[in-house]
């Protein structure tokens, strides 16, 4: 007797790119141990769980775990053995573990270097990795015309930016001929304590751009646990934060499960974008994403959850403190 098909995540367009994400996109940043040791068996198994439940979109960069990362989500797509049409992969360019280089030369050769540790050809997404760390202009004059390079090659598919300022897409993407930056990966923007990236979909749509949002739990902040020690969030946003978390666990309320579908809901986002290293995160992950296509999310908690968090909404922190 056949099994019961199990409940899968929803595809959202992404721009004008024709690719289909699924609403929960895979973070691999902890395969690179970046929250701690992770097994090949732990990774393997997430992986393949997270495929399972429909999620076809995994993001990674050369500078989480210094390319370890990389290594590991390229080990575990091959052990998959699907055809390569099947998932969706984005890695970055310009960050390292050594520092920031966006140079055209060393674009050109991180993207050989990203495809030998993925065991890839070619990659669907390229993104210049925190450009606020860089010159803007380099990113618009040199690094983009680099990328569109890599494209024409067949290297990668489509071309993407990222960062923590939300200024920094407006301003690359007002110098630069439409189309030619296909996405931006935007985090700690659309979740419960700060939607400011709400602003901003109209422009991006305008320009044809499609977005991804990462870190729907804010690095921690939306978490029964609480964010790591050095989380760069003032003692303000971090109380009101904790205050949110304990008043949903004393209603055996998740506020995880809360902060994820708030940031699902906005179907002008294509992808959240939310780390992962083990089967029963992508579980949860995946459930929270059915629940609110099939039940609708907790209005009540959420409406409660977001009067506490209402004093600190949208105040945000400067860049370049998190920590690897």
């Amino acid at each position: 007797m056949a099994l019961p098909a199990l409940p899968k995540v929803e595809l959202r367009e992404l721009g004008n790119t024709g690719l289909k994400l699924s609403c929960v996109g895979f973070g691999a940043s902890p395969l690179g141990n970046v929250f701690g040791p992770v097994s090949d068996d732990e990774a393997i198994g997430s992986v393949r769980e997270a495929f399972r439940r429909g999620i076809n979109f995994f993001d990674t960069s050369p500078y989480y775990g210094g390319t370890l990362s990389e290594k590991v989500l390229g080990k575990t797509l091959k052990a998959l053995g699907v055809p390569r049409s099947e998932y969706i992969v984005a890695t970055k360019c310009g960050r390292y573990a050594d520092g920031f280089d966006f140079s055209a030369d060393r674009v050109t050769k991180s993207i050989d270097e990203s495809l030998e540790r993925l065991q890839l050809d070619y990659v669907d997404i390229l993104q210049c990795h925190d450009i606020e760390f860089g010159s803007l202009d380099q990113i618009i004059n040199e690094t983009i015309p680099a990328l569109k390079k890599l494209k024409e090659a067949g290297k990668i598919r489509f071309i993407g930016i990222t960062g923590l300022p939300l200024g920094i897409f407006t301003y690359v993407l007002d110098r630069v001929p439409p189309g030619t930056v296909d996405v931006v990966l935007s985090y700690c923007h659309y979740g419960i304590n700060d939607s400011a990236l709400e602003d901003l979909l109209p422009y991006l749509k305008s320009k044809g751009v499609g977005v991804i949002s990462a870190s729907p739990l804010a690095m921690g902040l939306l978490t029964e646990g609480g964010p790591p020690e050095w989380h760069p969030a003032s003692a303000e946003l971090k109380s009101a934060c904790r205050a949110a978390a304990v008043y949903c666990k004393e209603r055996g309320k998740n506020i995880s499960k809360l902060a994820m579908q708030y940031s699902l809901s906005n179907k002008d986002i294509s992808s959240v974008l939310v780390g992962m290293n083990s089967i029963k995160q992508v579980e949860e992950n995946v459930a929270a994403a059915v629940e609110l296509e099939t039940v609708g999310k907790d209005e009540k908690t959420l409406a409660e959850v977001e009067a506490i968090l209402k004093p600190v909404k949208n105040q945000t922190w400067s860049s370049g403190i998190q920590q690897s």
